[in-house]
């Protein structure tokens, strides 16, 4: 549905995008992650038909987005991460204009109007003039006029940036709504939502695609990837007594001892087994031998967080940025 073959851009002598290639299958929530100057919001650019590429092309539905742009810009919802608006319109005035710049007759947009104003929560405020919206509810404006002509493909650049935590819930329904019915590239610095509504995350870092793959796929290899298995316990001891009744155990760390809360009977702690094994059997063990109690011992997982941060720090030391002189 959209597909990128080998993007790269070049501001003067910067290299941006580096030969970037990326296929979105019909129908799917794919999360777009990367840090700041990883190259995320030129490849969006260049998806859109915004920015034309140095070299490489991207196609949505078959139509090249630079040569054939009408044709590719007709299947497109795209909301910006600026979010431009015009202030002074009501509502209901800008989102009819939005239809006419699609061509959409006065019936079809006067009916789409009714459904997108619905599912993004703006069916009170269509009267409203946009410059006295609030900033969340100007980004459901975005979001409204990206969807009004039913695009089957939807480039969402941090589309809950300004959204309470209740709003932000609105969204995660509306994607997973959208899911099946329309192929979404999102675009987002907040991990645990995409992680939520995402079939697929795709992370890049210096231009370059450093990670792609299922939610679970990714965590599985930062699961892999981890090294050690840290454990977090809480039991009914003083740090003194649980670490004399770990003693036996020397191939454990015990770490960060101290009272679950003040003047608690409960010592929550941190363990670190030598041999990378994990030790919550001998843990359970050694506790339940000392008369021990214990409500708490859980395997302390990396998260998706921590991966995305260790892959594109490696992609900061494979890929250190060009000489001063380069040249594309």
């Amino acid at each position: 549905m959209l597909s990128a073959q080998h993007l790269t851009k070049w501001y003067g002598p910067t290299l941006a995008v580096d030969d970037l290639s990326l296929e979105l299958e019909p129908g799917k929530i794919v999360g777009f992650l990367g840090p700041n100057g990883a190259g995320k919001s030129t490849t969006i650019r260049m998806l859109t038909g915004y920015l034309p590429p140095t070299t490489g092309r991207a196609t949505l539905d078959g139509h090249d987005v630079m040569t054939a742009a009408a044709a590719a810009r007709r299947k497109l919802g795209y909301l910006p991460e600026s979010n431009p608006l015009y202030p002074e319109m009501r509502v209901d005035e800008y989102l009819h204009f939005c239809g006419r710049l699609h061509r959409m007759p006065r019936k079809t947009r006067t009916a789409r109007m009714d459904i997108v104003t619905d599912r993004c929560g703006l069916s009170h405020l269509r009267r409203r003039t946009i410059g006295r919206l609030s900033k969340g509810n100007r980004q459901r404006v975005g979001l409204a006029a990206a969807l009004l002509h039913e695009p089957p493909v939807l480039i969402l650049d941090e589309p809950t940036a300004g959204l309470d935590p209740h709003q932000i819930g609105h969204v995660r329904e509306l994607l997973r709504d959208l899911a099946g019915h329309h192929t979404v590239l999102l675009s987002s610095h907040i991990l645990p939502e995409v992680q939520r509504v995402a079939d697929r995350v795709v992370i890049i870092a210096h231009g370059r695609v450093v990670a792609d793959g299922t939610p679970r796929d990714l965590q599985r290899r930062a699961d892999d990837n981890a090294g050690e298995t840290t454990v977090c316990l809480q039991a009914r001891a003083t740090p003194d007594d649980l670490r004399a009744a770990l003693g036996p155990l020397t191939d454990l760390t015990l770490t960060d001892a101290r009272p679950h809360a003040p003047g608690s009977s409960w010592t929550a702690a941190r363990v670190t087994p030598l041999t990378g094994r994990d030790p919550r059997p001998d843990l359970a063990r050694v506790l339940a031998d000392a008369a021990i109690p214990l409500r708490e011992l859980r395997r302390d997982a990396p998260t998706l967080e921590q991966f995305f941060i260790r892959v594109t720090d490696t992609a900061a030391a494979d890929f250190p940025p060009p000489p001063e002189d380069a040249t594309p």
